[in-house]
């Protein structure tokens, strides 16, 4: 029985892992080097929202093929994150996470989806924040805190996306904030941040980071401020400049942030095909200091013509012009250098909640959030009922891609797969290789947009507005043998 138990344990970690990050002031920092983490991010939601189905039981990480073509690809562009919108947390995503973990890839999850009861609503708030809606968003929670990889969860995405929804909406997402945290707290293993996703409306924007970063009474333990803040930007297009794109005002108005503060979409289309020019400036000297790196929008093209990749539903794929520009300028940068940085000595400690922090009329001022409501406390005490199964990583047996994958001038990919890499590496441009042609090809004329709360953002504006085993393995057979052999 004990070679068996010794044996058991050896398997559960045999599979390589990435770190787990911590929230240390204004950075993501890996606690085993100390280094500060910049997210070279991808928005990841194949097939839109159609791409999460309960009915036939899909979401973006259910189909292990699927996420098999998309991370070696992934890899191969240098991400390191992806950002997953709408996810059902009843179905198994073992394989999948065990593939972008292999891959060098951290996630970060909306709690929220499209469907109804699933997000905040900004019309009418106060209806849609109930015990079954927070029990979703908690099994969400349950599904992904096993996995190390796991980076943090969105409470909320673009909620406030104009003046008329800052009235009562703000008090409402920080108290879904709260309650994540708290159940976070009660039942996860390990502290995992909580944040918002905001849209860049520059009328509402610096009185939500306010709402949302300031510290009730002054307690740098307050459940309900977040642990981030994102920002959805689309406002350098082109070849545009750090102050023409008013990126400068953007590090301005961050520069004394007391959490992390990121780009959770970024890469305006229009003009297109895109060429990338802020990448320069969000990972150079511009913005490293104050912004924790983005994520480009999006992976897979849809009708808002945002796409990296064009693929069938069937799942061959077809690289776009982007893909390749978007690689080219992850090509500039010293990755090494970048993800080697140190925190910032001091971190500004988060200001009182006051309603002197707002500034727009009608904006709620207002710090007073609303009680659970009737039955959400015992979910927090006693965790939910008919919690999803516990994520865990697997071994992954073969690394192939399954599915055809071509070159925008038609020639295909050959021996596509996933590089697993060691415990704790984190991907970058260069971890892996494949045939690619130099780039061609046009990604399309632009489409329109709008905007959704609790989804994966399909209608984004065109305009401004098995693993690896890892190096630890031989010492522990040998601990393990030593540990039989003396019994």
């Amino acid at each position: 029985m004990l070679m068996q138990s010794a044996l058991l344990a050896l398997g559960a970690t045999a599979v390589a892992a990435l770190q787990p990050l911590e929230v240390k002031g204004q950075d993501f920092v890996n606690p085993k080097t100390g280094n500060r983490f910049q997210i070279v991010g991808m928005a990841y939601q194949p097939g839109g929202s159609a791409g999460y189905d309960p009915k036939k039981k899909r979401d973006p990480l259910s189909d292990p093929d699927v996420c098999m073509r998309d991370a070696a690809l992934l890899q191969i562009l240098g991400v390191n994150a992806i950002r997953v919108y709408n996810l059902n947390p009843d179905l198994n995503h073992d394989e999948c996470v065990s593939i972008f973990n292999a891959a060098g890839m951290y996630m970060l999850l909306d709690v929220n989806s499209p469907m109804p009861g699933e997000a905040l609503t900004s019309f009418e708030v106060y209806k849609s924040y109930y015990a079954s809606y927070l029990n979703r968003t908690f099994a969400v929670v349950e599904a992904f805190k096993d996995y190390p990889n796991t980076l943090a969860f969105f409470s909320g995405n673009e909620v406030i996306d104009k003046e008329e929804t800052t009235e009562f909406v703000p008090s409402y997402v920080r108290a879904v904030t709260r309650d994540l945290k708290n159940y976070i707290k009660n039942w996860s293993d390990r502290k995992i941040p909580v944040g918002y996703s905001a849209a860049d409306v520059r009328e509402v924007l610096w009185d939500s980071f306010n709402y949302f970063t300031c510290s009730l009474q002054g307690d740098k333990d307050d459940m309900s401020m977040g642990d981030l803040f994102a920002l959805n930007s689309y406002s350098w297009c082109g070849d545009s400049s750090f102050t023409e794109s008013s990126f400068d005002k953007l590090v301005e108005g961050f520069e004394n942030t007391p959490v992390p503060v990121f780009f959770s979409e970024f890469g305006c289309n229009t003009p297109s095909p895109r060429i990338f020019t802020e990448i320069g400036s969000i990972y150079g000297a511009d913005m490293y200091d104050v912004f924790a790196g983005g994520i480009v929008y999006e992976y897979t093209q849809e009708p808002n013509n945002y796409g990296l990749v064009n693929m069938t539903e069937e799942g061959p794929a077809t690289l776009m012009s982007d893909f390749y520009s978007l690689r080219d300028q992850y090509a500039k940068l010293d990755f090494k250098k970048l993800q080697s940085l140190k925190p910032k000595g001091s971190t500004p400690k988060p200001v009182s909640c006051s309603p002197k922090l707002i500034t727009v009329d009608g904006f709620q001022n207002n710090f007073t959030l609303p009680v659970l409501p009737p039955g959400a406390k015992e979910m927090i005490d006693n965790g939910i009922e008919n919690k999803p199964k516990p994520g865990k990583l697997v071994e992954i047996k073969d690394w192939k891609v399954k599915y055809e994958v071509r070159n925008a001038d038609g020639t295909v990919i050959k021996d596509l797969a996933v590089k697993p890499l060691a415990d704790d590496e984190v991907n970058a441009p260069g971890s892996n290789t494949a045939n690619l042609s130099a780039g061609s090809g046009s990604s399309g004329s632009s489409g329109s947009q709008g905007s959704t709360n609790g989804g994966d953002g399909d209608d984004k504006e065109n305009s401004a507005a098995g693993h690896g085993v890892g190096g630890g393995v031989l010492a522990l057979v040998m601990g393990v043998a030593a540990l039989v052999a003396a019994f």
